[in-house]
């Protein structure tokens, strides 16, 4: 029989848009599946110019290689109009690390006999996601996952295990063949303030004797940026709070649901008012009930916490439950010093309205080197000079730091570590690991190779 392989669909050489197919006989079970943000799709589709979606899902992304061509794992309706003709399901299931879009974002172009595997916060996350944004994650045989319970999948045994990240319930994976063990690590930090689940995480994962590591490395190489922990991100606000005289601007990932705990209490503590958008709000309502020991802020029963309300013709039935407490510009103007107001930097149209004082802060606090949610850093700072607001860059990464990369492969002690989501694979090699930069599309048998340092 073949032996047990490993075969990289995405995530090579790019930052996000891993896919990992994992066979063993003629089990087929691939780990998320979303799109990358790699430099190669602006080579091809920009503003204006994108793929026809409506004509079909996948032959544009599929004639310039943006999408694996899969057999078997795509929808008849996806596959409209492509190349690539439909045939009944080859991919026995999917397990998603985590909510973020470059994980999860081509779930609807599934099959949808394949049943999909997440956690239940991870899944809260996604429908939350449906309910505000219009995104559709597709009619699938949902699969519930418990952390540390194994899932039988013929011969494959996967064990999900919950880590530390920027969006919550992100998980790593140890998945169990008949020739060996391959921990994926998803995404995932060592800083956060669930750090000791990774910790944890990375301890089963030197314990199961790994014939391969996948670890993602978007820091893995150059990186410039301060590695600040969420207690220095609040350090920094307290600080841009204390010497506020006016209303304080902050900007964060959507979803980072730290961040928003870090920025409510920091409101808090120097006696303001945190006012968020109304997606934030219905986030937080979404998933109040699943948060460790129920501290988590929600609109309506939270003191110090108001949400926004933008002008527009016409609510979303997911916004209505919101509008009667919320409040709009001419509220901010006349108790801007007793706030701190979340505001997107998609809707940074909004300042035309607030007219913030000249000097006011203007804390940004997203900047992870590839965001769905972020602008243009010239647009941003046109916008902030116009208003002559104060920028204050304050920000915790999503992703471990390459010392944190360096100690999770020491740790491990893997055979074999395969990089991916990460443009510098190379910078592996430094690590004293057999590291194997992974080639597109290329099947990697997995065996029984030694651990580092047995003979």
């Amino acid at each position: 029989m073949t032996p047990p392989r490993i075969t990289f669909l995405g995530g090579v050489r790019e930052i996000g848009g891993n896919k990992l197919l994992i066979e063993d006989g003629p089990d087929r079970v691939l780990f998320d599946f979303g799109p990358s943000f790699s430099p190669r799709y602006d080579e091809f589709f920009v503003n204006y110019l994108a793929p026809r979606m409506s004509v079909s899902p996948v032959k544009d992304l599929l004639e310039f290689g943006l999408i694996p061509r899969v057999p078997g794992l795509f929808s008849r309706e996806a596959l409209t109009h492509s190349d690539l003709p439909h045939q009944a399901p080859d991919v026995h299931a999917v397990f998603v690390s985590h909510a973020h879009i470059d994980h999860a974002g081509y779930l609807p172009l599934i099959d949808p006999e394949i049943p999909v595997h997440v956690n239940e916060g991870t899944r809260t996350l996604l429908q939350a996601i449906e309910g505000s944004r219009g995104t559709k994650y597709g009619e699938h045989p949902w699969k519930i996952l418990a952390d540390r319970k194994p899932v039988k999948v013929g011969n494959l045994e996967i064990v999900p295990h919950p880590v530390d990240h920027s969006v919550p319930w992100a998980s790593g994976f140890l998945i169990h063949t008949r020739e060996g063990t391959i921990a994926y690590t998803g995404d995932y930090r060592a800083h956060g303030p669930r750090q000791k689940l990774t910790r944890d995480f990375v301890a089963a994962s030197g314990e199961a004797e790994p014939a391969a590591l996948v670890i993602e490395g978007t820091r893995a190489g150059p990186d410039p940026r301060k590695n600040f922990d969420e207690a220095g991100v609040r350090a920094g606000v307290d600080e841009v709070l204390a010497a506020a005289d006016g209303v304080a601007l902050v900007s964060y990932y959507p979803r980072d649901v730290d961040r928003i705990l870090t920025m409510y209490e920091a409101a808090r503590a120097a006696g303001r008012t945190f006012v968020v958008s109304l997606k934030t709000a219905h986030l937080l309502t979404r998933i109040h009930d699943l948060w460790p020991g129920g501290h988590l802020p929600r609109p309506g029963t939270t003191p110090d916490l108001l949400v926004y309300r933008r002008p527009k013709l016409r609510f979303d039935n997911w916004e209505k439950p919101f509008l009667d407490a919320a409040v709009d510009s001419e509220y901010v103007r006349a108790h801007g010093r007793e706030l701190l107001l979340s505001l997107d930097l998609v809707h940074f149209a909004e300042l035309i309205d607030l007219r913030p004082p000249a000097g006011t802060p203007f804390i940004h606090s997203m900047s992870e080197p590839f965001s769905e949610d972020d602008l243009d850093d010239r647009v941003l700072h046109n916008w902030l000079d116009h208003f002559d607001l104060r920028f204050h860059q304050l920000h915790a990464s999503g992703h471990c730091s390459e010392a944190e990369l360096r100690s999770t492969v020491e740790a491990v002690g893997s055979a074999t570590v395969f990089p991916v989501h990460t443009e510098h694979p190379e910078a592996f090699a430094k690590f004293g690991a057999t590291s194997r930069p992974p080639e597109l599309g290329e099947p990697y048998a997995i065996g029984t190779e030694r651990r580092r340092g047995e003979r």
